[in-house]
């Protein structure tokens, strides 16, 4: 069973295109839907009950929390979560029909034995320092987790033996938990990205500055700063590379919020032409 962990917050526009993207997938493998209100104050909770009526075959369970943020979010819905498989999903996004079938055959192949799965988003590239190998998949490791972070949350797939290892999401983050979790369970586990566009992330928009948790660059940078002091404190790096890991991160904040006013002047001077 793979069970597919969404977490939800004021997604009324959005959540039933994630809901009707895992229902359409082309897999034989059985799926749970677990959704998480995370102290929503819109519709969304009505519209997951009415996709639940409406669709009484597909095996959906809603679950209501006060508002503390994806992380927690997440953690709460895999433990109530049965399958052999875990997939993160957010009410923003959907997969391609043939997502999870794919992903499956991978994380099944006894002879790749590999633990975690992610994929490319619609009209993203896999970059440096990541590099495909033959049979389309680039392996993620603890240094190139810290050069750059490749994995998209809504991508992935896992073991639950990864949650076994590894442990659950940092409940005192709202920024950056994804890549702060990453940390921690590349340590244990092998982690690939397949190098195909099986999902549409935040219906397609740019990964930082736009929308959502994302688009507050100063707390995703606080973020990231969180994370590297955790992985400091766990002993994965000393404090040399802290320092230079910290001037690094500051570094990309500073160019993003530079591409992110360039991308703010164009978008002015494309509605005034």
């Amino acid at each position: 069973m793979i069970s597919v962990i969404l977490p939800m917050y004021n997604a009324e526009k959005t959540v039933s295109r994630a809901l009707e993207s895992v229902k359409g997938q082309l897999t034989d493998e059985e799926m749970e839907i677990i959704v998480i209100d995370d102290g929503c104050t819109d519709s969304s909770s009505q519209i997951v009950e009415d996709f639940m009526k409406n669709n009484p075959k597909v095996n959906i369970k809603l679950l209501h929390q006060k508002n503390k943020g994806v992380a927690s979010a997440r953690n709460a819905g895999i433990k109530a979560s049965r399958g052999e498989f875990i997939a993160l999903l957010d009410a923003d996004d959907e997969w391609m029909p043939q997502k999870t079938s794919k992903q499956l055959d991978i994380l099944k192949n006894l002879t790749l034995n590999i633990d975690f799965i992610a994929c490319s988003g619609k009209g993203k590239k896999i970059l440096w320092p990541y590099v495909v190998n033959p049979n389309g998949l680039a392996e993620i490791t603890f240094k190139k987790l810290l050069l750059r972070n490749e994995i998209l949350a809504p991508s992935v797939i896992f073991k639950r033996k990864v949650i076994e290892n590894s442990g659950f999401f940092d409940d005192s983050l709202r920024h950056a938990e994804d890549q702060n979790y990453w940390y921690r369970v590349v340590q244990h586990n092998k982690m690939f990205i397949l190098n195909e566009e099986l999902i549409v992330a935040g219906g397609g928009k740019r990964t930082f500055g736009v929308s959502g948790l994302s688009a507050n660059l100063k707390a995703m940078e606080k973020g990231f700063q969180k994370g590297l002091r955790d992985i400091k404190q766990l002993g994965y790096i000393n404090f040399p590379q802290y320092v230079l890991y910290f001037l690094y991160f500051k570094l990309k904040y500073w160019l993003r919020l530079a591409r992110n006013f360039y991308y703010g002047l164009q978008k002015n001077k494309n509605l005034q032409g």
